[in-house]
């Protein structure tokens, strides 16, 4: 795959040497049989490349002509969601995905890949309460990039796709501040209003999209609560609520700023 774009003999004898230098760990070298070294600076970049040819020119060049409707693959490192017009084309790429990826010495996991019905709520067919075998036609979310994609209402009344930010990611966003608080309780007051801030930007960078407002205010919410409570073991005194509201008017940290209205 690289000889196909890459002419240069420096950068691809460079590559080689990447791929079979291994990996230092506890002291001795471990050398991998195939594939990009695990914690290689170039893996993920020959992994972005490799998985390119796999599945994005696949799907593209032979998957899409094949189709009844419309299709459309979004990928992201190794994490992809692809749309289907039509179920019979989604089950159809879902039955040679598998095979696909074997040729290639690659699996699919086999929790994440799944195939769901992301119609409009308006537009799924109700369930039959005395027929089991109907399967559920309710509308699905699933979780994509740390979001969790579903349908909502926008300020007009119309149905939209929205993103919030998945549980998992918002637990464990939440975990590490309140590790960090804990373990750096005795820090300056300035310095530890520095550092989460650094950190809640971060996070409201990254998650800051249209209708997740509530769940940034929300992370800012138990991410204050969760430095209040390492606060309050410097001393047996302790730190009362009133205490730490004033304590933040000093240091105060950052709220969502959002470009867009939620």
């Amino acid at each position: 795959m690289l000889h196909q774009r890459v002419r240069d003999g420096v950068i691809l004898r460079l590559l080689g040497k990447w791929l079979n230098a291994g990996v230092m760990e506890n002291g001795a070298v471990r050398l991998s049989e195939a594939g990009t070294p695990q914690g290689g600076v170039i893996s993920p970049l020959l992994a972005n490349i490799f998985l390119h040819e796999v599945l994005d020119v696949w799907f593209e060049q032979v998957v899409k002509p094949r189709l009844r409707g419309r299709a459309k693959l979004i990928r992201y490192a190794d994490d992809a969601v692809m749309l289907f017009e039509y179920e019979d084309d989604a089950s159809r790429v879902m039955g040679v995905l598998p095979k696909r990826f074997e040729r290639y010495g690659l699996t699919l996991h086999p929790d994440k890949t799944r195939l769901l019905p992301f119609k409009r709520p308006d537009r799924m067919r109700p369930r039959r309460d005395d027929d089991e075998s109907d399967p559920p036609s309710g509308p699905l979310s699933f979780d994509f990039l740390g979001f969790t994609i579903h349908w909502g209402k926008s300020l007009a009344g119309k149905w939209v796709v929205r993103e919030r930010t998945a549980n998992d990611r918002f637990r464990r966003g939440l975990q590490r501040i309140a590790e960090w608080c804990r373990l750096h309780r005795h820090a300056p007051l300035g310095e530890q209003q520095k550092v989460l801030g650094a950190k809640l930007r971060g996070h409201y960078g990254y998650f800051g999209r249209l209708g997740n407002r509530g769940r940034l205010w929300d992370f800012l919410g138990i991410a204050t609560r969760a430095w209040w409570r390492g606060l309050r073991r410097r001393s047996q005194r302790g730190l009362s609520w009133a205490c730490m509201r004033r304590l933040l008017e000093r240091f105060p940290l950052p709220r969502p700023n959002m470009m867009s209205p939620a």
